[in-house]
């Protein structure tokens, strides 16, 4: 069939049956990796398991007319789309494993120990990843820095790491989807033919009284905390701490330098390495003593340990022996290749997604239940339920933030609903839920640098869970939904077919 010229060759549209036939062996693939390897399931099972999804569904593709090489070409489409992603997670897998060995990360943790209480921990780390992720504009760079420091401090004071990397994702969204740094934000906006700051406008009905909710949340979460800390414990890993590391506010400077970097818009994976090499700078000056045990060379001379040292903590991560396990957890992560695992996740699920949507499977689905939408309400529930469910299938925000825009485009300015009511529901849908989901890009980042597994903190994302179920009750409601007249509706321009996202 390959050889066949395409212009002979019959392509037939999918049946129901070729479209659902996907869908029902990733849930049964996934499922069973779940079941049988539990939280373990990510270190490969889930990965065979999308897989063979992408087999079974590269079969049915090619019965309707397709060659291999349309399936290649699409998927090197939608591998092309994640290449910045990559870029970011091996960027960020070498900055814990410098920052560590330079003393920013036990450094956050020590004054953290210092200065936060456990009762107020969570609603705390909300807001600290709030201001963060709207000062640079990026989920993915919050977490993967004051996110990480964060989830240590709460195994060092005792409190849940599930319900901090919960905190920290919730504020880390919270930043994203309303700051004008923010390139999903961007992209939401320029989709739906949306000026930006009409765009966070709109946002912000829906973001605040979510992340209201998810503050008292945390506050309520927080309030029993204080039964299980034991300051005994904490000032013997303050004691310990001391002896490891030279405990500075100079360690702080890799963390402000990526900050400035950010907020001057300097690309993520350029401005993280960046930081992560003037933290191998700057542990040759002030940690020498933590090289020396970490590359155990007696006899090597310090600028060769040193640039040993950073070598090897960018590409296996740092390692620390320090005799208490909840410090040797902490300390002993990093490198690109803990990142491997996830790549491996991400190419597999953006794999699957782009050949249900390239090759008509998913339209398939989703437009009938777009005709059965009678209602602005049924508009809006249809909508979120695509945006989750691609979320879920195609294991990418930005193709959950684009095909439902291409899906519901038309059918919102037919029933005269403004622009930005779709832009704020696929960022409410979209984008905001992708960490929920273990296979997505963003759910196997956040379980990647939290060092906490997807379901190990789903039900404590409290903004990622409200956000959609605002959005869906403004639907109903229609409070908020700003309408414009059909003329000018139907005059809005349909979005282009190739307008993806490349990168995060």
């Amino acid at each position: 069939m390959a050889n066949v010229p395409k212009k002979t060759r019959t392509i037939k549209p999918p049946s129901y049956l070729d479209a659902i036939t996907p869908m029902l062996s990733l849930v049964i693939l996934v499922g069973a990796s779940v079941a049988l390897f539990g939280l373990q399931a990510v270190n490969g099972p889930l990965q065979v398991a999308l897989i063979l999804c992408t087999m079974i569904t590269s079969v049915i593709i090619m019965k309707n007319g397709h060659s291999w090489e349309d399936i290649a070409q699409s998927t090197r489409k939608g591998i092309s789309t994640v290449v910045g992603a990559i870029f970011i997670l091996l960027a960020v897998g070498a900055l814990i494993g410098t920052w560590n060995m330079s003393g920013t990360i036990p450094t956050l943790v020590y004054y953290g120990i210092i200065l936060i209480t456990p009762n107020w921990f969570f609603p705390i780390t909300f807001l600290v990843c709030v201001g963060v992720s709207m000062s640079i504009g990026s989920s993915w760079t919050t977490a993967g820095t004051i996110g990480v420091g964060l989830v240590g401090l709460s195994n060092m004071i005792g409190v849940s790491p599930e319900i901090t990397a919960g905190a920290v994702i919730s504020g880390a969204y919270v930043g994203d989807k309303i700051s004008p740094l923010s390139e999903s934000t961007v992209l939401a906006a320029q989709l739906n033919g949306v000026e930006l700051y009409r765009h966070i406008q709109a946002q912000l009905w829906t973001t605040i009284p979510a992340a209201l909710i998810a503050l008292v949340a945390f506050i309520i979460l927080g309030i029993n905390q204080q039964a299980s800390f034991d300051a005994t414990i904490t000032h013997a890993e303050l004691a310990r701490f001391d002896e490891l590391f030279n405990i500075t506010p100079w360690n702080l400077l890799p963390l402000i330098f990526l900050l400035g970097l950010s907020v001057g818009k300097v690309p993520a994976p350029l401005a993280i390495i960046s930081a992560a090499l003037l933290a191998g700078v700057m542990a040759a000056f002030i940690q020498p003593q933590a090289i020396a045990r970490f590359i155990a060379e007696p006899d090597t001379a310090l600028p060769i340990a040193a640039v040993k040292g950073v070598w090897l903590a960018m590409a296996n991560g740092f390692q620390e022996n320090s005799g208490i396990p909840q410090m040797d957890a902490l300390l002993s992560r990093g490198g690109m290749d803990s990142m491997l695992l996830t790549i491996w996740l991400i190419i597999g699920a953006v794999t699957f997604g782009i050949m249900v949507d390239d090759f008509g499977l998913l339209n398939k689905l989703v437009t009938p239940i777009l005709l059965r939408a009678k209602t602005v309400g049924q508009l809006f529930a249809s909508a979120v339920a695509t945006a989750i469910g691609l979320n879920i299938v195609a294991g990418d925000q930005y193709i959950a933030l684009l095909l439902p825009t291409r899906l519901f485009h038309g059918e919102f300015a037919k029933r005269g609903l403004a622009p930005e009511n779709l832009s704020r529901l696929v960022g409410d849908a979209g984008i905001v839920t992708s960490p929920l989901i273990p296979w997505n890009s963003c759910g196997a980042y956040m379980a990647a640098v939290l060092g906490v597994s997807t379901m190990g903190y789903l039900l404590f994302a409290v903004f990622n869970i409200a956000a959609p179920i605002v959005t869906l009750i403004l639907g109903v409601t229609g409070y908020k939904v700003r309408r414009i007249v059909v003329e000018r509706a139907s005059s809005v321009s349909p979005i282009p077919s190739d307008r993806r996202g490349d990168g995060l």
